[in-house]
């Protein structure tokens, strides 16, 4: 089992890489791209929502390695834009996916 368990850590590690690359292209376009642009702020929704959800997973599979407050933190916010979207602060959202993404990636990479 424990190897069933290490091979779906691999799958959703990789996939969370994957998402938080696409979000470094969009952050990338710049802050005055997703101030004018609906579809980049709903696509940084979407990148919330799939990184705190994969966040949910790695941390449920494997508490002890994925234990860095910032996985919690990432998982609470996909529940927020998730179903609080109409309550979304657009200036909040910016900072999570440029900034708190970026930490995000650097725990990824550590472990």
């Amino acid at each position: 089992m424990r190897g069933d368990s290490e091979v779906q850590v691999e799958r959703w590690v990789n996939e969370l890489g994957a998402t938080l690359d696409t979000a470094d292209a969009l952050v990338a376009r710049g802050r005055d791209a997703y101030d004018t642009d609906p579809a980049l702020q709903l696509a940084f929704e979407a990148l919330s929502s799939r990184v705190g959800d994969l966040a949910k997973r790695l941390v449920a599979l494997d508490p002890e390695r994925f234990s860095a407050a910032l996985w919690s933190a990432a998982a609470r916010n996909r529940d927020i834009v998730a179903h609080h979207y109409h309550r979304i602060d657009h200036d909040l959202l910016w900072q999570t996916v440029a900034r708190d993404f970026a930490l995000l990636r650097a725990l990824l990479d550590e472990r």
